[in-house]
């Protein structure tokens, strides 16, 4: 197609989400399940930024990580949910082009620092397990900030990357999005200008943002699990890997699902299991992540309980007061 063909098209204004539109009516059941799977996970993953900031016991770089993944969790999920949640309730299933970007950018944004702290994460139980008479010294506090400000850096500045060469796109044709939020892949399908530029530097992005992250966080756990084998004891053993089998758990759902929405073809016949495994790691995993770290976790039940003690204690004495 000529060049002056391509400049009398214009992008549209809104794009239509039709993710979910076959879902059969009415909806306001799946309106009230989303709604509970929204508050559990803003409350449960509140619940672990503030017992991270208030008990001590818990002011260590493990936990800081942990804080600040539940930030990413409680951000991640608020990129998609709400207008999920407009689109049940109205019925109203349009997205303003500035709104579908936005989505977009903060989505990628907050996917790429997930990928990075969970690898941060890896790295500190490698270290932990690994390298226990050296853990004090190697992960102080200068490193642990720097990772955890590198993790969201990262996140940010590449998901700006590919936002910024995506707004330049046109669109045009049907401006449907057979998906339920502004993902990469149903987009493209939209654009109809060139688009090898972006699909270029998106992969090297989600080499760097994805693959890169996740390469790490296999070779620690590699390293770890090694370590763990040669510990003579079975108690020895499960103790050790109480420390980091949480966050194993995480990291096997999140990478299991990502790698298999991205990776199995868009066909017909495949794209709703595509969105079904989407609406599970972007909306599901944030709400079982909390509940894996608190069960799981001593010391962070060890705090709840301290915190708990505490409420009780307030009450009552302004109870008699």
């Amino acid at each position: 197609m000529e060049k002056e063909e391509w400049d009398n098209r214009t992008s549209p204004v809104e794009f239509l989400l039709l993710g979910l539109s076959n879902v059969p009516k009415p909806q306001v059941p799946l309106f009230l399940l989303s709604l509970m799977i929204y508050m559990v996970t803003m409350f449960s993953n509140m619940f672990i930024v503030v017992l991270v900031v208030v008990d001590w016991h818990l002011h260590t770089p493990m936990y800081v990580f942990l804080g600040n993944f539940s930030i990413v969790e409680i951000c991640y999920t608020s990129t998609i949910l709400p207008r999920l949640l407009v689109s049940f309730l109205t019925e109203d299933i349009t997205i303003s082009a500035q709104g579908c970007m936005t989505q977009f950018f903060f989505f990628g944004c907050f996917a790429g620092t997930e990928c990075y702290l969970l690898a941060t994460m890896s790295y500190d139980r490698y270290l932990a397990i690994c390298q226990p008479l050296l853990y004090a010294s190697l992960m102080n506090w200068t490193l642990c900030l720097q990772l955890v400000a590198g993790s969201w850096l990262a996140g940010l500045l590449m998901s700006t990357i590919v936002t910024g060469l995506f707004s330049k796109l046109q669109f045009c044709g049907p401006n449907a999005i057979d998906h339920f939020f502004c993902d990469f892949a149903p987009l493209l399908e939209l654009a109809c200008s060139d688009t090898t530029v972006l699909s270029l530097v998106t992969f090297i992005i989600c080499f760097l943002d994805v693959v890169f992250p996740f390469i790490l966080t296999l070779v620690f756990y590699i390293c770890i699990i090694v370590v763990i084998l040669r510990i003579p004891t079975s108690m020895g053993r499960q103790k050790a890997f109480s420390t980091c089998s949480s966050h194993l758990i995480v990291v096997t759902v999140f990478y299991g699902t990502l790698i298999v929405v991205y990776m199995i073809p868009r066909t017909a016949s495949l794209r709703q299991l595509n969105k079904v495994l989407s609406f599970f790691y972007t909306i599901l995993t944030p709400i079982v992540n909390p509940l894996l770290y608190s069960l799981r976790n001593r010391e962070v039940k060890g705090a709840f309980e301290n915190a708990l003690r505490k409420t009780v204690a307030c009450i009552e004495s302004s109870y008699w007061l």
